[in-house]
């Protein structure tokens, strides 16, 4: 069934940003009590607490051979309600953990169905920028980030009325699920056809047969150059998603009424992607991804150099805050960037595409937990922030001297992305 015959293409774009934004809700409601788990179980040392969150990535990492092929073979309609069903109940799940074990284990599923809301929310995604016909992507990854500052909004209003994780993740839950049944009938099988379509949009729509097959093919130049920027960014995302609420609490050591780190970069990000469209036309794809880049090494210097200088507690968390907001601001655009660059450019399958991406790109998940807590046992996790703010650098330099990058000027037209 193709459902851009009976739904006009706004409700459809609408019910797949409520599906980012329900990601995105439960990604930052795991995020945002992070604190409260490495205080239950007395995780006192950071290496150690690392170990445990590296169990989200091994999931993610272990998903990525099925995710592609289950997406090309069940189609992302069906894997879309699948994977966010499967990721709020682990969510829920998480919540009645009593010992660290499990916890393990149910951090390792949650990765697991995070990875398959990737790849089947991505493809939707990339599905309804053919039916509008220009690059709206940046606004569902903004919808996500709307989601996750409604999560880290509501884990701090029930962290401060002392709510047990238990029943924040059920409401969180019963929201997702709700969401589920309002928009899946909006969801799209299969992408649009046209009388007449370009060459890459036929590539593109290919079906993929032989998907799985085609993960272990050598995978184009072009995945590869964009996977190291992902690599890099998802090292970035995984410094603020996991430690950022941990570094306000033992580094800038505010009360917690306070801990705001995570929430004000979450609403850097969201707002960042909602303005990515835009700065598309101003400035084309490659100078934001410069920009980026230079955001989020600035961001880290920031926080991590000025951020303790001052005896005020009010300075400190407006400098940490203000260092926070700049890496929101550049991580914000690079995922919605590189899937709109494999999109339009990549000669492989979407589906296929994404998961080749994000295979290379999720080796940053894997080294993140573990890089961050090694580095900040042995020194200090302000070490660890100016390390990753490096990686800020690095992408500016890529994205700078690689082809992948490279946009004919005559291809990009006003008022569109390109």
């Amino acid at each position: 069934m193709n459902n851009q015959f009976t739904h006009p293409k706004e409700r459809i774009r609408f019910a797949i940003l409520t599906f980012f934004f329900a990601q995105g809700l439960c990604m930052s409601s795991w995020a945002s009590r992070i604190p409260d788990f490495k205080d239950v179980f007395a995780a006192n040392y950071a290496f150690y607490w690392g170990l445990i969150l590296f169990m989200i990535p091994v999931g993610k990492f272990v998903a990525i051979p099925l995710a592609g092929y289950l997406v090309s073979k069940l189609g992302s309609r069906s894997m879309v309600q699948v994977s966010i069903l499967g990721y709020a109940f682990s969510l829920l799940c998480i919540g009645l953990a009593h010992e660290v074990y499990l916890l393990g284990f149910l951090l390792f599923c949650f990765g697991v169905f995070w990875n398959l809301c990737d790849i089947s929310f991505n493809t939707q995604g990339i599905e309804v920028e053919r039916l509008y016909g220009k690059t709206i992507m940046a606004t569902f990854h903004g919808g996500w980030s709307l989601g996750a500052c409604a999560g880290a909004l509501i884990g701090f209003v029930m962290i401060l009325a002392g709510v047990s994780p238990i029943w924040h993740y059920t409401l969180i839950f019963i929201i997702i699920f709700i969401i589920v049944l309002s928009g899946r009938n909006y969801l799209q099988e299969s992408a649009p056809q046209e009388v007449e379509v370009s060459e890459t949009k036929e590539r593109n729509t290919a079906k993929a047969p032989n998907g799985f097959r085609l993960l272990f093919q050598k995978p184009e130049i072009l995945l590869l150059q964009l996977g190291l920027v992902g690599l890099f960014a998802l090292i970035v995302e995984s410094a603020m998603f996991d430690w950022s609420a941990v570094y306000f609490e033992s580094v800038v050591h505010v009360p917690k009424s306070l801990q705001i780190g995570f929430l004000v970069f979450m609403i850097m990000m969201a707002t960042g992607r909602f303005l990515t469209n835009y700065a598309y036309q101003l400035w084309g794809k490659k100078k934001v991804l410069q920009l980026a880049g230079s955001f989020i090494c600035i961001g880290f210097f920031v926080s991590a150099l000025l951020g303790g200088i001052f005896e005020s507690m009010a300075m400190k968390v407006i400098i940490n805050s203000l260092g926070f907001m700049l890496v929101g601001l550049g991580i914000s655009c690079i995922v919605p960037t590189l899937y709109s660059f494999v999109g339009a450019k990549s000669k492989t399958p979407v589906s296929i595409a994404l998961t080749i991406l994000s295979s290379i790109s999720f080796i940053g998940s894997l080294v993140a937990p573990l890089l961050i807590g090694a580095i900040s046992q042995a020194f200090d996790i302000r070490i660890a922030y100016m390390i990753i703010g490096i990686l800020g650098g690095c992408i500016v330099l890529i994205v700078s001297f690689s082809s992948a990058f490279n946009i004919q000027k005559s291809a990009e037209k006003p008022g569109q992305d390109q």
